[in-house]
C-alpha cells in the first residue's frame, strides 16, 4: 500500500489557527498605529496655536490677545502665564487646550520692552 502525500486535517487546522492568531495581532497593531497617528493632527494644531501665540507675544505693541482661537475646525483655549526673570526678561508659558484633544505647552522668553 502506498502512502498518500499531503497534509492531514490536524496539520491544516493548526496552520489555520496560527494564521488567525497572526492576522489578529497584525490587525490590532495596525489599529493602534492608526489611533496614534490620528492624535498627531490635533497635537500638531495645538503646537501651531502655541507657536502663533509666541510670535504674537514677540511683536511690539500687541494689545490684549484673545483667549480662544479657532484652528483646524477646533476651538482652542490659550492660557499665558508670565513671570519676570532676573535678566529683565519675561518668561511666558503658553498652554493650549481643547476639550477631548491633546494640547501643547510652549515657553518663550521676550524682552520686557516688547510687552
Amino acid at each position: 500500500m502506498t502512502r498518500a502525500r499531503g497534509f492531514t486535517l490536524i496539520e491544516l487546522a493548526v496552520a489555520v489557527a496560527i494564521l488567525a492568531i497572526g492576522t489578529t495581532a497584525a490587525y490590532r497593531s495596525f489599529d493602534q498605529a492608526q489611533r496614534g497617528i490620528g492624535g498627531q493632527l490635533a497635537r500638531a494644531l495645538a503646537a501651531e496655536v502655541a507657536l502663533n501665540r509666541a510670535a504674537e507675544l514677540r511683536l511690539p505693541g500687541m494689545g490684549p490677545l484673545p483667549e480662544r482661537v479657532s484652528l483646524g475646525g477646533i476651538d482652542w483655549r490659550v492660557e499665558v502665564a508670565e513671570r519676570a526673570t532676573s535678566a529683565a526678561l519675561i518668561e511666558a508659558t503658553i498652554l493650549v487646550s481643547a476639550g477631548g484633544q491633546p494640547g501643547a505647552r510652549y515657553v518663550v522668553v521676550v524682552p520686557q520692552a516688547v510687552r
